[in-house]
């Protein structure tokens, strides 16, 4: 049994390789078949338009040996990245903040401790790699800067494009186009999201909202962290890429139908809980087990259990919600 996983991460003591094999051994040939397919689309010609066949094809995986390339087309930040040549560097050539450098040198030895090639011994090691993104984010997008969270959401991208332009254009692409205002200084779009959230239970999943209300626990204690980490380090590897692979295309509602997905399906366990801690803990357990580690039919899930999911609903919640949130403050 390997300890590391195949992007470097070492597994728990409890993992459970027996169901991760029979699960694998069945998704392998899952994936050797949309990889065929996925060669015939992009036909080595590295441009895809918009279309419902993509959308299909990237709701059902995008194979890793294509990942980035697709993630970089349809999220619009190869065009920013041909449109710009050199900026990337230009950034990191430039007049620094020494504040800014300073947080990110922080967090450092705090991202991704169980991954392998982001230790200090590694060669090459990550850590360089993820500080100059950062470094250069932070110069990019001045309203932004720097903030916890987008450390593991730049080494993701790092791990699946071994490209350092490239996993700044995707930074660029999530934190400034497709996540609205998730990483500013006073998070309102992060604050904003998770009220939706609540609201969409509402709507949804009744009895859960119902249960979080008489027990006074606020959304954001349970979900803060599937949001600002977009689900790395809650959900499994795979089931974080299958994720983004739609968040790329899709867009920030696809955060709220996984969301919606793991409790609707766990409704029933969670409605077991008596207290509030209860709750608390309830929340970290549906985030383990089979069900995500599945990740194909979960994805399959995510588009059928919330049932219809517009974003004019979410736009019109995000309005009330954001009002509501500025009339508190």
């Amino acid at each position: 049994f390997c300890r590391v996983d195949p992007y470097g991460f070492e597994r728990p003591e409890d993992f459970d390789y027996a169901s991760y094999e029979a699960f694998f051994s069945r998704y392998l040939v899952v994936l050797t078949r949309r990889a065929i397919k996925w060669s015939k689309l992009l036909k080595g010609n590295n441009s895809i338009q918009k279309s419902l066949k993509v959308k299909r094809y990237i709701r059902k995986g995008i194979p890793n040996e294509h990942r980035a390339l697709v993630w970089m087309i349809v999220s619009g930040a190869q065009a920013n990245m041909e449109q710009n040549p050199g900026y990337y560097h230009r950034l990191l050539e430039g007049e620094k903040n020494a504040k800014l450098l300073e947080a990110i040198k922080t967090d450092m030895n705090r991202t991704f401790p169980d991954n392998v090639k982001f230790r200090k011994t590694a060669d090459p090691c990550l850590q360089h790699t993820l500080y100059n993104v950062l470094v250069a984010y932070g110069h990019h997008n001045k309203a932004v800067g720097y903030c916890q969270g987008m450390n593991f959401i730049a080494g993701y991208l790092i791990l699946i494009t071994k490209n350092e332009e490239e996993s700044f254009w995707l930074l660029d692409a999530l934190i400034g186009r497709i996540l609205p205002d998730y990483y500013s200084p006073a998070m309102l779009g992060l604050k904003t999201d998770q009220e939706v959230l609540g609201e969409l239970v509402k709507m949804k999943v009744p009895a859960v909202a119902e249960l979080m209300e008489r027990h006074g626990v606020m959304w954001t204690l349970v979900v803060s962290r599937w949001f600002i980490c977009l689900f790395i380090d809650i959900l499994p590897v795979e089931t974080v890429l299958r994720i983004w692979d739609c968040l790329f295309y899709e867009g920030s509602k696809i955060i709220f139908r996984v969301a919606l997905t793991l409790i609707k399906q766990n409704q029933a366990f969670i409605l077991e809980a008596t207290n509030f801690p209860d709750i608390c803990d309830k929340f970290k357990q549906i985030t383990k087990g089979t069900f995500v580690t599945e990740c194909h039919s979960f994805m399959q899930k995510i588009f059928t259990d919330p049932g219809s999911l517009s974003m004019a609903t979410i736009n019109k919640l995000r309005e009330t919600c954001r009002e509501k949130l500025l009339s508190q403050g």
